[in-house]
């Protein structure tokens, strides 16, 4: 079992220490707390302190995120891969003190942001405007112009291409039409007539599809242009102004992740508070602790403060998180556990059950030797080289081993980055180098691997089987455990070297003894996996239906492991076809020069796409295959009152990594 034993903890300490208490739970990151309800102890809001926290935080976010999108910050893997940064508790204190200061300065990016916004708003409504006016430029009169005292004037358009001409031959005698603007769809104009035949010239141009400009500014369209080109430079003036502030702010960017950081604390701090029960003197604490703590809380705690502090078991009924713990081999496989789901009460982990077929699965699915190396010294290089967060750090451990495997079936299959060893010597040095598989190549024989493929996938089974059996077992329902076990292990015992004689050729022997354990192991299930039924009816078709689920589900279940044929042959055949490609010119230098950039980028994508292809495919024959034979999940993940930040982390928290 790699669960950790939980404790329920309950703390009684003066109420003037609850705040200190609280921070010192906080930095340790090790009791999940408990909402404190009894009718003899008070409640705390705190709703009011918590909202103005998020209200600052937001606004320290929203400065951080105005600052990554006008003076991005450059980051490279270091960076990415290095984690929080650690600061002592002293500075962080100091650091708090300047909270103020540090809000003024995010607020004022934020001030500059909008302003940059605005005036890129504006100037882009003052493009459109003057490229609106730019057909009407010729124009030398206001565009809200309507005539003298003894003439009426006309200013829009018609939705075609037409001349002066043809329009005055169609408009009442005397009517000045002039052209500013024309294209094949629309023709800028400029009309004027006399006052009395205002009336007949309008009626005419409505029959042309005339439509009035229908503009209230009082100045010429040239003189509205220059207006908005010196309105926009103003405004592209005051942008750049606020961009070169918010360059000179973006010195206080570590100053605004702190602060972003110490809010969060803030707030999950004033939070826990509203767990908490409280009388006139004193608080009352309550939750769960993994027992491996309890001694070293209880010291810390006593040696500052006046407490009285008592752990329990928890009730049978008591929804008790699940924190787990693993050795070196299988915890870095606890991500993939908690990627299905947390195990249960009555679970066992199945971190460490899933952890040897997991990294024996994921190699025999790359199975290529120079993929492994390249695997292991990557991420070697970044747990030597980079302080990494314990998931990041875990998730790399996991690959490395993976790494480690896949090298090891890569040299029993011959696989060095395919099948680049022979094409070198071919190529280059005319000479014919066989095979350099330590056990066979999975090319000239795959129906070996394939049956191969099927026996690892028959014992990654009874795992699963094996583990159900032991739990049964523990919990007292031994002839549960035997009658749900042995069957299942005579049936596919006796199946497999049948099934294998189809594709191979299996000593008669092996076919006989299999004979004898199929039909043992079909009396026995049918005879016993009907047990809980009272009738003879009930018992005999729930011994038949089980039967057909065994034959079926079973069948199923073996087929799925047909995928490390699949891959296994896909990474290498794909990597010989990058050979290939990269051997094809005649000329030795040409060809040397083409294998060289052939060869980094093929394999370079030939390794993530297959690494991916393994991952996921592994990850499924855990979910699919193994856990339905013994796990069920459900379980709720251990999660303490800790310094959740994202930027920052105290130093004492390395001896938790």
């Amino acid at each position: 079992m790699a669960k950790l034993r939980m404790k329920k903890i309950e703390l009684i300490a003066p109420l003037t220490d609850s705040k200190q208490i609280i921070e010192l739970l906080q930095r340790r990151g090790v009791v999940e707390l408990c909402k404190t309800e009894e009718d003899c102890l008070e409640q705390t809001n705190v709703t009011a302190v918590t909202g103005s926290f998020d209200k600052f935080r937001a606004t320290a976010i929203q400065a951080l995120d105005t600052l990554e999108k006008y003076v991005p910050e450059k980051s490279g893997i270091s960076d990415m891969l290095g984690g929080r940064t650690e600061v002592e508790k002293h500075d962080f204190g100091k650091r708090a003190a300047q909270l103020e200061k540090t809000m003024n300065i995010a607020n004022e990016v934020l001030r500059c942001g909008r302003t940059i916004s605005d005036c890129d708003s504006e100037c882009q409504q003052l493009i459109m405007k003057c490229d609106t006016l730019t057909p009407w430029l010729s124009l030398d009169v206001p565009l809200n112009f309507h005539g003298t005292d003894t003439t009426t004037a006309f200013i829009g358009t018609v939705p075609y291409q037409a001349s002066s001409e043809d329009l005055e031959a169609q408009l009442p005698e005397g009517t000045s039409v002039e052209v500013v603007y024309a294209t094949k769809e629309q023709t800028n104009l400029f009309i004027l007539c006399c006052d009395d035949k205002a009336q007949e010239c309008e009626d005419g141009l409505r029959k042309l599809m005339f439509a009035s400009l229908n503009e209230n500014e009082r100045y010429t369209p040239s003189e509205l242009t220059d207006q908005y080109t010196k309105r926009h430079e103003d405004l592209t003036k005051k942008s750049d102004e606020a961009k070169a502030r918010i360059e000179e702010l973006a010195k206080s960017r570590k100053d605004l992740k702190f602060a972003v950081d110490y809010l969060t604390m803030r707030k999950d701090k004033y939070d826990a508070l509203n767990s908490l029960g409280f009388t006139e003197s004193t608080f009352v604490l309550t939750g769960y602790i993994p027992e491996k703590y309890c001694d070293s809380i209880r010291k810390e705690i006593e040696e500052k403060h006046v407490a009285y502090i008592e752990f329990t078991d928890p009730a049978e009924d008591e929804d008790v998180p699940v924190l787990l713990e693993n050795g070196k081999f299988s915890s870095p496989l606890e991500g993939i556990t908690k990627m299905y789901a947390m195990p249960s009460k009555g679970d066992v982990d199945p971190t460490p059950v899933m952890a040897f077929f997991y990294y024996l699965l994921f190699g025999m699915m790359l199975s290529d030797a120079g993929y492994g190396i390249m695997m292991v010294i990557g991420t070697m290089i970044a747990l030597k080289k980079f302080k990494l967060e314990d998931s990041m750090r875990k998730t790399l451990k996991m690959f490395r081993n993976c790494g480690i495997s896949t090298v090891i079936w890569g040299a029993l299959f011959g696989s060095w980055f395919g099948d680049i060893v022979q094409v070198v010597g071919k190529q280059f040095f005319n000479k014919d180098i066989g095979s350099i598989a330590l056990w066979f190549q999975p090319l000239d024989d795959p129906i070996k691997l394939l049956l191969f493929s099927f026996g690892i996938g028959i014992l990654h089974l009874f795992l699963g089987v094996a583990v159900a059996f032991h739990m049964s077992w523990k919990d007292g329902r031994k002839l549960d455990a035997i009658f749900d076990a042995v069957p299942i292990y005579l049936i596919i015992l006796g199946v497999a070297p049948l099934g294998a004689g189809i594709l191979t050729e299996v000593p008669q022997i092996l076919k006989t003894v299999g004979g004898y354990m199929l039909i043992a192991g079909v009396v026995i299930l049918v005879l016993t996996a009907g047990r809980s039924s009272k009738n003879i009816f009930g018992k005999l078709f729930g011994g038949l239906y089980a039967l057909y689920n065994t034959a079926t589900g079973w069948l199923s279940d073996i087929l799925s492991y047909s995928r490390l044929l699949a891959l296994g042959l896909a990474t290498g055949s794909i990597a010989s076809v990058i050979n290939l490609i990269g051997t094809m010119p005649e000329n030795k230098i040409i060809k040397l020069v083409l294998l060289i950039v052939v060869f980094i980028v093929g394999h370079t994508a030939n390794l993530a796409i297959n690494l991916l292809g393994a991952y996921v495919h592994t990850d499924r024959l855990q979910f699919v295959e193994l856990f339905s034979k013994f796990y069920t999940g459900g379980g709720r993940e251990f999660e303490p009152l800790t310094v959740n930040t994202k930027y920052l982390k105290f130093k004492e928290e390395n001896s938790n990594d």
